[in-house]
């Protein structure tokens, strides 16, 4: 089943007083591209993160937000600047002295609480300072695993969208090379016609003969410089391989982009070659259904 290089997940777990919430969203890329955002304090986790994400994502950019919440208070850790404190109480009793407002005691605690840089809240800075990672990618991965399921399911709903798209498209595709191939004898016998019709008309103006001889070899001339039976049977192969590779499991979107390239050069090649109008009107609505495809494709992984 083919996937789309677009989707979004989120997941959440509440393990052992903590809340892990977890968001995965990709867009399309040329190769695997993760940028992955943790708490700090989490950074050991991140490329544990990044492996799993590989095992199941191959092409895109992906972005992964991790969001943390704790309530436990073993998670939090309050520290006391006492040197910081010390001096703003030896700098408030200089101003009491100098101004006579007097004992600064019973105001002096709630000012240092209010002070900045005294009291230091270390907001989940000792998570892992104890013997509990385990713990922790515990919950972490539940969340990883329940956003990585949504965003698959979602990457396969697109995927299948897609597939239909490409489907419809290659299938019509595939009939105008049918009408492409019983236009193409009718093509050159029209053709034929019309030069035998000329080349008489410029031989009677001029009082000539027509050789019929060489009227022949040009005929075949053209028939052989227009014969397109090669790049026919190429573009039926390689719709044939497209078929294929739309009923593969894992990533396709860069074989099928290149089986692309080589249908519109084909298809390049026998508007080139075409001297046909209708030929031409035919090559051209073709050629239109191949750049269809082609966009549908850019969003396959």
């Amino acid at each position: 089943m083919i996937k789309s290089m677009t989707g979004f997940g989120r997941g959440e777990c509440t393990r052992y007083d903590r809340r892990f919430r977890i968001e995965v969203k990709s867009v399309n890329h040329r190769f695997s591209d993760f940028t992955i955002k943790v708490p700090r304090f989490l950074n050991p986790f991140e490329d544990l993160i990044r492996r799993r994400l590989a095992q199941d994502i191959i092409r895109g950019k992906v972005d992964v937000w991790v969001n943390f919440e704790s309530f436990t208070p073993e998670d939090i850790s309050i520290h006391v600047n006492t040197v910081y404190a010390d001096a703003y109480m030896k700098a408030l009793w200089e101003l009491s002295k100098r101004y006579g407002i007097g004992d600064p005691i019973n105001a002096s605690l709630e000012l240092l609480a209010k002070t900045p840089d005294i009291i230091v809240c270390d907001r989940f800075e000792n998570v892992l300072d104890t013997d509990n990672t385990h713990e922790i990618w515990e919950g972490l991965s539940e969340a990883l695993e329940q956003a990585i399921a949504q965003f698959n399911h979602m990457r396969e709903t697109e995927g299948a969208s897609l597939a239909r798209d490409i489907e419809e498209n290659y299938t019509r595709s595939y009939e105008m090379i049918s009408e492409i191939r019983k236009r193409v004898p009718r093509a050159v016998e029209e053709y034929a016609a019309k030069l035998k019709e000329r080349i008489n008309d410029l031989a009677e103006k001029f009082n000539g003969k027509t050789e019929d001889s060489r009227l022949l070899t040009e005929i075949a001339l053209l028939a052989d410089k227009s014969d397109i039976n090669e790049e026919m049977t190429r573009m039926e192969s390689h719709f044939e391989q497209l078929d294929a590779m739309m009923h593969e499991n894992g990533a396709v979107g860069r074989k099928m982009d290149f089986l692309m390239q080589e249908l519109n050069r084909e298809a390049n090649t026998i508007g080139a070659k075409s001297t046909d109008i209708q030929l031409t009107r035919i090559v051209i609505e073709l050629k239109s259904l191949l750049e269809k495809i082609r966009e549908q494709i850019q969003n396959i992984e």
